[in-house]
């Protein structure tokens, strides 16, 4: 049985799992699906064309599926996709996609803070942390244990790798390669992301490996295709090839001077 506070307005489409909590003055509009043990508190407003899955929290005020913040917009149908065990903190907007059956996904066990924006059509990975006022634009990707510090903005068709770490304040306009920590007014990486690395359970010779990558990468005026070749020559590890994966399959550029 379901939990529904009798001021929350619930559309009777709507699909609302077992033991679900709906709380005071929430709205769920039609064609929207909510998973088992999911919480809203009080103010939440689920909009159409949103799937929620299980044991997620969303906070009061938030707003989930919002109309696409872009001029190309017609209306058309197109989906938000949360996944499982997502913290999302008060006052948050997360936006559906922009083209007709286009989707904005969110995957799993995302710690998401207060007062931001996720926009259209954007792909968040599992166990992210995106803390307070970070503004999200379109298109963005962003990888795995990434950390996303307060008041970062993340410029449309951005990348964020696996396990990079986003200083405060910072400004996204190219892509941030996986395991690094970044910082500056426009992003500059700053060497590894050690914290995160050694909560990830990364081995020492992981982490020696990696650092011989950045100084590769940042420090030893290679040109790029000949820094990522020597990567992949000297030290092949799993997490290098994955990085020099994701270097090699970026559009805008990585954040290198």
């Amino acid at each position: 049985m379901s939990s529904q506070n009798p001021t929350a307005r619930i559309h009777p489409d709507a699909v609302i799992g077992p033991g679900v909590i709906i709380g005071d003055f929430a709205i769920v509009e039609q064609d929207v699906t909510i998973g088992a043990g999911t919480i809203l508190e009080p103010h939440v407003y689920v909009k159409r064309w949103t799937t929620l899955g299980e044991r997620n929290r969303i906070s009061a005020g938030t707003v989930l599926g919002t109309d696409p913040l872009d001029k190309n917009f017609t209306g058309a149908r197109s989906y938000l996709r949360i996944g499982d065990d997502n913290t999302i903190r008060e006052h948050y907007t997360i936006s559906r996609g922009t083209a007709p059956e286009s989707e904005t996904v969110v995957g799993n066990g995302n710690y998401i803070m207060t007062s931001g924006h996720i926009a259209h059509n954007c792909r968040i990975g599992n166990r992210t942390v995106i803390a307070s006022c970070a503004l999200v634009a379109g298109y963005v990707e962003v990888e795995d244990d990434a950390f996303i510090s307060g008041g970062v903005v993340i410029h449309q068709y951005s990348r964020i790798g696996r396990l990079a770490m986003i200083a405060g304040n910072t400004r996204v306009n190219s892509d941030a390669p996986p395991f690094f920590l970044y910082a500056d007014y426009n992003i500059a990486a700053k060497g590894l992301n050690l914290i995160g690395l050694k909560r990830a359970g990364l081995t020492a010779e992981d982490i020696r490996a990696l650092k011989l990558a950045y100084r590769l990468l940042f420090r030893s005026n290679l040109k790029l295709e000949e820094a990522l070749t020597r990567i992949d020559s000297e030290i092949p590890t799993e997490h290098t090839r994955h990085l020099t994966a994701f270097i090699r399959s970026s559009k805008r550029g990585i954040c290198r001077p």
